[in-house]
C-alpha cells in the first residue's frame, strides 16, 4: 500500500497531469531572512539551520549549475522538473534580483513548474504579481508559506518573528490573484498538543489553502533548539505518535487539498533527533498503516456529513 491510495498527493496530481511523476530541483539562490539579517532578529527561528534543507554546495554554484546537478541526482522519467526555491526566504530581496533568479530557473526548457518558499510576512504585492505572470505562461506555480502553527504564543516562543495575522493577509492576497498556496506546518513544537494541531488546521482551512506540507519537529545541529535538546528541555514526538496525529489531520482535510509532504527526512550528522527522521520511509510507512486502518483523506468529514 502507498500513500496515494489514501491521500491526494502532489506526486499523484503531477502524474495525472504530465503522465509521470515530476521531480523538484531544489535551488539555493543565496537569499537571506529578516529573522537572521537583523531586520527582525539575528538568531533565526529556534528550530532552524538552513544547511539541513538547502541544496548541497548550492550556495557555491549558479542556479543553472545547481539544476544540472539536481537532474543528475533526481532523474525524471518524464524529463520534466519543477524549480523549487527552498532555502531561506525566497521572496526577500529587491524585486529585480528576485525576477532575475526566477527567470534563470524557468529558462530551462525542462521546467514545467515553479515553487517559491517563503515567510508569510515577506510577500509584497509586486512579487505576487510576478508569480501570476509566470503562471499565465502555463507554468505550475506554487507559493509555499511557512506558518508552522496558528498559535501566536508558540510562534513567539520559537522566535518566528510574525503572527498568524500576517499569514492570513498573504493567503488572502495570493489566492485572490489565483495563486496556489501550500502551507507548511510543524507537529511537535514545544508545548503543543493534538488540540493545537487541530486548531492550526482549522485556521488554515478556514482561510483557504490549496496544499499542505506536514513535518515533525526534528532537531538539527546549529539550531537554538539543539542546545535545549541537549539540556533535556525538549521532548520530541515518537514515530507512532507523529503518525497517529498526522493521520488524524489528513482525515480532517477535504479531498481536493493536495498534500505535498506528510513527514520529513534529514541526514546525520546534521540531524540530532529523533533518530527515526533519519530514515526516509519509516514515518511514511507508519502513517500509511494508520490510514489503512482508520480511513484516508476526508473520511472524517464524510462521516460527519452523513451522521
Amino acid at each position: 500500500m502507498g500513500l496515494d491510495q489514501f491521500v491526494n498527493t502532489f506526486g499523484s496530481v503531477c502524474k495525472a497531469t504530465y503522465g509521470s511523476r515530476i521531480r523538484k530541483l531544489t535551488i539555493d539562490a543565496k537569499f537571506t531572512c529578516p529573522n537572521r539579517d537583523g531586520t527582525l532578529g539575528v538568531g533565526g527561528c529556534t528550530f532552524c539551520n538552513v544547511a539541513s534543507f538547502s541544496a548541497e554546495e548550492g550556495s557555491k554554484l549558479s542556479i543553472s549549475d545547481q539544476m544540472t546537478q539536481g537532474k543528475a541526482r533526481l532523474v525524471s522519467t518524464s524529463g520534466k522538473y519543477i524549480a523549487y526555491f527552498q532555502a531561506y526566504t525566497s521572496t526577500y530581496d529587491e524585486y529585480e534580483y528576485l525576477k532575475k533568479k526566477y527567470d534563470e530557473a524557468i529558462a530551462d526548457r525542462d521546467i514545467v513548474g515553479l515553487c517559491v518558499g517563503t515567510r508569510p510576512d515577506c510577500v509584497p504585492d509586486n512579487v505576487l504579481d510576478l508569480l501570476v505572470q509566470y503562471q499565465s505562461t502555463g507554468l505550475d506555480v506554487w507559493l509555499e508559506l511557512g506558518l508552522q502553527t496558528a498559535n501566536d504564543k508558540t510562534l513567539k516562543r520559537i522566535n518566528r518573528g510574525h503572527g498568524v495575522s500576517e499569514y492570513i493577509d498573504t493567503v488572502k492576497r495570493a489566492r485572490s490573484r489565483g495563486l496556489k498556496v501550500c502551507t507548511h506546518l510543524i507537529l511537535g513544537l514545544p508545548g503543543e498538543t493534538d488540540e493545537d494541531y487541530q486548531q492550526t488546521l482549522d485556521t488554515v482551512l478556514r482561510h483557504g489553502v490549496d496544499g499542505l506540507k506536514l513535518h515533525p519537529l526534528h532537531i538539527v545541529e546549529g539550531s537554538v533548539m539543539a542546545k535545549a535538546w541537549r539540556a533535556g528541555k525538549i521532548k520530541l514526538l515518537e514515530k507512532e505518535s507523529y503518525a497517529k496525529s498526522v493521520a488524524k489531520l489528513i482525515r480532517q482535510t477535504p479531498k481536493e487539498i493536495i498534500f505535498h509532504r506528510v513527514t520529513a527526512y534529514a541526514k546525520k550528522p546534521m540531524l540530532l533527533a529523533p533518530d527515526w527522521c533519519g530514515f526516509r520511509w519509516d514515518g511514511l510507512v507508519a502513517i500509511v498503516d494508520d490510514l489503512a486502518v482508520n480511513g484516508g483523506q476526508g473520511s472524517a468529514l464524510s462521516k460527519a456529513s452523513n451522521s
